[in-house]
């Protein structure tokens, strides 16, 4: 019986391992490199970038190993298959590998990863890419648009925004701006908006400093800032180009910020010319500061030199520079100087000629002194010569008292230390205290004692982070003396440091080892106290104390396969520190499952798989593979490789499906997924030609293409499984494939097209057996869409419109046509005129005139034209206001009974010819207005029905479609009549009495109001004659009792209590008198917040 032939190829994962760079993580392949060999490694990974969307991210790394690695990057969210758009490169000389990408947007956004490889391992990190989206206000040069005369440039904008209004007129000069009135005005409206978006951002902006040269070799700024969120970021941007910066304590970088409080400086250090531009600081993407840093092209033509001067005297600098400043930076002994009693700063009129004069020079004034302009300087001595030599008591310090304050000072934490030095010397003496070199002043914890001979330095709550060294400087003008001593603080030590290295992982224990703490806090780690926590559960099992050196613990009480996790503390003599908790560690467990077997190649009696190995080992290395097949409908899988048995065979012409399981010292882990179903056959011949390839869609950015398979002809051509399609742009001989995998439908869209681009296309089908004979289209492809003649979508556009004069007015009219039409528009068969804007897009157009007058009135038509055809569409636009009145009206009679009214014209009628009038009359029995007549478009109109003994007024109004103009009002017109007489006969009236006794109509209601508010009571009484209505409170009249409001109207009597107080509370009675009886209603008053009793009898009675 024959054997079976598999070929397994396996990738291995190998051991994993951490750099020496942070963040790098170096995977090798071998346990045991050769000699003289390693693995890859980075001696400088990519660093995180931040940039403006639109400009160049560039990524760095600089890889070592034997061989030489390649070095390859990937990113999370994408392919970078565009070598235009993602551009690989290799300086050999500096052995810097970049990854440049050319106009970045919000898609490019992600996570990168750089992998550096060899044959014997590989070092992967990862860097972020951030893109702050939305447009940059400063454009390349070769792509600024040119502005129009007048226009201001958007970098001055940004520079009066940060600027004092004293620098107004001096920016403007500057810049020649003319139109300062009108540039305040705009200044206001972009402040009031700059200051909304920077409210989201922050509470307080002040103390806005510019840019100044502070060093000879420095620039600093710097502005006050207090922000909404602490942890709010702050970009620094050169001439809108994002610069990367340091904080405190980095000295590397040449930008820096210090924060001091609520003030950031932003240093410069070592100035070029190249450093000149416009500097910007935002927050969080908003502008809030703006500073034009300027270096003038300046010279030393004469140095200054060195001075000579006799103590007391004066001593002068002078120096002449090329080009003319107002003033240039003098600087002492590294300290910046300023006009004053010491100092005498003056420059010649044509500004050229600078000078420094020192008064009063003594031998502390002697040193170097420096000329700062731009960024060139120049430096010399200044002597200061005494005319004789006194010899004076120099400073120092007993050396008993020396020794004694060169002893370190030990304390913990909490507690206060003090030092103390006597010294000798000449007065005046300045004595001084310095803690890690930086001067010491009278503070809540630090207190200085200063008297003639001896000072005392006392420091309450020290901390640990205030150990230092402790220096008194003691100085008087002859001689300088120094002494110094250390302060140690004693505390309990930080938490032990991670990450976790696992030594040893096996089926039954594990090894671990840890940092030691940052900082021990100024005694030995003795122990380290240990707890463990199954990964699940919610207790803790205590270990105890293990020895401190090394800080390792061997963990043999495990269970397989289990997750744990560890706490760990330091122990010293000053206390036990904050807790470490450790990531999971693993015990060693079964293998993952390998990738799917690929099928490599097939024959009847063999089939070659491969596979990669699992994602994870279990813990430890795989020491190999079972491989299992199956026949199809079987469900009974079989090992191909049993141990101790020969591999069976294949049959040819049946299919198998393979999945593979790896193994470690824990044994088989699962499966892999299976393959797919392979018939055990010879290979394939390639495919024939796809037939009926056509196009059977397009747009300017897509092509979708359909053809039908392949004809199979035996011996010559097999099946085709799927297809590759690619494409290549006319004027360029290669072809670019579309799809990297093959698929398996007949129709394909492709992407990412030029606009009407000329293309070539070709299909190539694809089986096991390869690639066969591609099929290209007869002629090129234009990237566009299929002709269509030019339609307009607007169904229900209306063909007229009324605007009012002054207004403004936009007509968008929507249409679709292919290719992209050419649009006109006319105005009464003219181009129309040149105030009235025509904007184009996609589909649409749309016409805009700002302020409409009467002669934009006309008929604006359209014209869509392409190659296909034209279309026309023709809106009227007329542009009215309200008319004008008509002249004065007149009235005659010519017929009985009839009057006709004639008017002047409205002085509008002229220009308007859908102008008309209409008539209204009123008759003095209706009195009210009623048309008579409406789209009356002459000057006369007669009115009938006018009856006699009535008088009629007259009133005309303008119309048209914008409204009705004021009235033109006519006399009086009156026909007389005859009158007759008229007699009337008025009824007898009978007398009707309506007398009646008081009645309550409403009564009383119950009340119950807070003490110290008012009370309202009310009721409704009737009778006839009107009734006496009298108030009682507990039986005691009100009526008179100015505390007591009362009114009655129409029978409505209330009575108001401003201020309710304990002794209002109680019954109230209203008893409502007349001739005919008597009628009164009650009712009780409680006053919240006392106690009280109702009486329940009297409640009951009153209810009924």
């Amino acid at each position: 019986m024959p054997c079976t032939h598999l070929c397994l190829n396996a990738d291995l994962s190998g051991f994993k391992r951490r750099s020496k760079v942070p963040g790098v993580m170096i995977t090798q392949y071998i346990e045991h490199l050769p000699e003289g060999k390693n693995t890859p490694d980075f001696t400088r990974k990519p660093i995180p970038l931040t940039i403006q969307e639109g400009k160049l991210a560039i990524f760095k790394a600089i890889v070592t190993g034997d061989p030489e690695p390649k070095v390859t990057w990937s990113r999370a969210k994408g392919e970078m298959n565009d070598p235009q758009k993602y551009q690989n490169k290799y300086n050999p000389t500096t052995g810097e590998h970049t990854l440049e990408i050319p106009q970045v947007s919000g898609e490019e956004a992600d996570t990168y990863k750089c992998y550096a490889t060899n044959e014997f391992g590989k070092a992967v990190c990862t860097v972020v890419l951030n893109v702050i989206e939305g447009k940059n206000i400063f454009e390349d040069a070769g792509l600024r648009e040119v502005k129009k005369q007048g226009e201001i440039d958007e970098k001055v904008w940004e520079i009066l925004l940060s600027a004092d209004k004293k620098d107004y007129e001096r920016i403007c000069m500057e810049y020649g701006i003319t139109d300062f009135r009108g540039m305040l005005k705009k200044l206001g409206e972009m402040k009031r908006e700059r200051e909304e978006e920077q409210a989201r951002f922050i509470k307080q902006l002040s103390n806005l400093k510019h840019i100044e040269v502070k060093a000879e070799d420095l620039a600093q700024f710097e502005l006050d800032l207090e922000l909404n969120d602490p942890n709010s970021r702050i970009f620094l941007y050169k001439d809108g180009v994002m610069i990367p910066y340091s904080r405190e304590g980095n000295t590397e970088m040449k930008h820096s910020l210090r924060q001091v409080g609520k003030k950031y400086i932003f240093s410069i250090k070592n100035l070029h010319s190249e450093d000149a531009g416009l500097y910007q600081v935002d927050v969080e993407g908003v502008n809030i500061f703006s500073t034009d840093f300027k270096i003038p092209p300046v010279e030393f033509l004469v140095k200054i030199e060195e001075v000579k001067a006799t103590e007391r005297e004066d001593a002068l600098f002078e120096c002449v520079i090329s080009q003319p400043l107002p003033h240039i930076y003098w600087i002492g002994k590294n300290i910046p100087l300023e006009a004053g009693e010491k100092y005498d700063i003056t420059v010649s009129e044509n500004m050229l000629i600078h000078r420094l004069l020192v008064k009063d020079c003594m031998p502390v004034d002697q040193g170097i002194y420096a000329a700062v302009a731009g960024i060139t300087s120049c430096n010399a001595w200044l002597i200061v010569e005494g005319e004789m030599l006194i010899v004076c008591p120099i400073t120092h310090i007993k050396s008993q008292e020396l020794a004694t304050f060169c002893l370190p000072v030990t304390v913990k934490s909490g507690q206060n230390a003090s030092f103390k030095v006597t010294f000798v010397g000449r007065e005046p003496m300045k004595i001084q205290w310095y803690k890690d070199d930086e001067e010491l002043s009278n503070d809540v914890n630090v207190k200085l004692e200063k008297s003639p001979g001896h000072s005392r330095l006392l420091l309450s709550k020290l901390q640990r982070k205030d150990s230092g060294e402790i220096k008194v400087k003691i100085k008087n003008e002859f001689s300088t003396t120094e002494a110094y001593s250390k302060v140690i603080v004693l505390d309990k030590p930080t938490p032990p440091q991670g990450p976790l290295e696992i030594l040893e992982s096996s089926a039954h224990c594990i090894e671990i080892k840890w940092r030691v703490p940052k900082d021990d806090g100024g005694a030995p780690v003795t122990n380290y106290n240990l707890e463990r926590q199954q990964v699940g559960r919610n207790t803790w099992k205590k270990i105890g104390n293990v020895p401190g050196n090394p800080p390792v613990y061997r963990d043999t009480d495990v269970d397989h396969g289990k997750r744990y996790c560890y706490r760990i503390r330091a122990i010293t003599s000053q206390g036990i520190s904050e807790i470490m908790e450790t990531e999971d560690v693993i015990l060693i467990t079964y293998p993952g499952p390998p990738a799917t077997p690929k099928v490599v190649s097939a024959f009847k009696d063999c089939i070659n798989l491969s596979w990669a190995a699992p994602t994870t080992t279990g813990g430890t290395n795989v020491l190999g593979y079972n491989v299992e097949k199956r026949k199809k409908g079987s469900n009974l899988w079989s090992q191909v490789n049993p141990e101790g048995e020969l591999i069976q065979d294949v049959v040819a012409g049946v299919q198998y499906e393979f999945r593979v399981s790896a193994v470690n010292v824990s044994g088989a882990g699962e499966p892999s997924t299976p393959t797919d179903f392979v018939s055990a056959r010879d290979p394939k011949k390639p495919p024939g030609k796809v037939v009926d390839l056509k196009v059977t869609d397009s747009s300017y950015k897509t092509l979708t293409l359909s053809w039908n398979k392949p004809v199979e002809e035996k011996g010559m051509n097999d099946e085709a499984k799927g297809y590759f399609i690619e494409i290549r742009l006319a004027e360029n001989p290669e072809w670019h494939r579309c799809n990297t995998n093959p698929i398996t439908m007949t129709t394909y869209t492709v992407k990412g097209l030029r606009s009407m681009a000329m293309y070539w296309v070709r299909v190539i089908p694809m089986n096991e057996g390869g690639e066969g004979e591609p099929r290209e289209l007869n002629n090129y492809i234009l990237a566009m869409p299929p002709p269509v003649r030019p339609r307009f979508t607007d169904i229900k556009l209306k063909n007229f419109c009324v605007v009012r004069a002054g207004n403004s007015t936009r007509i968008n009219i929507n249409f679709e046509a292919s290719p992209w039409p050419e649009v006109t528009w006319l105005k009464d068969g003219l181009p129309v005129p040149k105030h009235i804007t025509i904007t184009n897009y996609e589909g649409t157009s749309q016409l805009l005139i700002p302020s409409a007058e009467h002669a934009d009135s006309g008929i604006y038509s359209i014209i869509v034209k392409n190659l296909v055809g034209q279309e026309t569409l023709s809106v009227e636009i007329r542009v009215a206001d309200e008319p004008k009145p008509p002249g004065p009206v007149e009235l005659e009679e010519n017929v009985p009974y009839t009057v006709t009214l004639s008017w002047a014209p409205s002085p509008d009628e002229k220009r308007d010819d859908r102008l008309h009038y209409m008539v209204s009359k009123r008759d003095s029995d209706k009195m009210t207005w009623n048309t008579v007549g409406d789209h009356i478009f002459n000057n006369r109109f007669t009115v009938c029905n006018i009856l006699p003994g009535r008088k009629y007024k007259f009133r005309v109004y303008a119309k048209n479609d914008m409204g009705m103009s004021d009235p033109a009002e006519s006399p009086p017109w009156e026909i007389s009549a005859k009158k007759e007489k008229f007699i009337l006969n008025l009824p007898e009236s009978k007398e009707c009495n309506l007398q009646s006794p008081p009645k309550f109509l409403v009564p009383l209601k119950l009340h119950s109001a807070p003490e110290g508010y008012e009370c309202f009571m009310t009721c409704a009484v009737r009778g006839d004659p009107a009734p006496h209505v009298t108030w009682y409170h507990n039986n005691i009249s009100l009526n008179t009792n100015a505390n007591y409001y009362i009114t009655n109207t129409c029978g409505v009597c209330s009575m108001l209590i401003l201020r309710v107080c304990p002794n209002d509370m109680g019954e109230y009675k209203v008893i409502a008198e007349n001739p005919l009886g008597r009628a009164e209603s009650s009712t009780m008053l409680n006053v919240r917040g006392i106690r009280f009793f109702l009486d329940i009898r009297f409640l009951s009675d009153n209810l009924k």
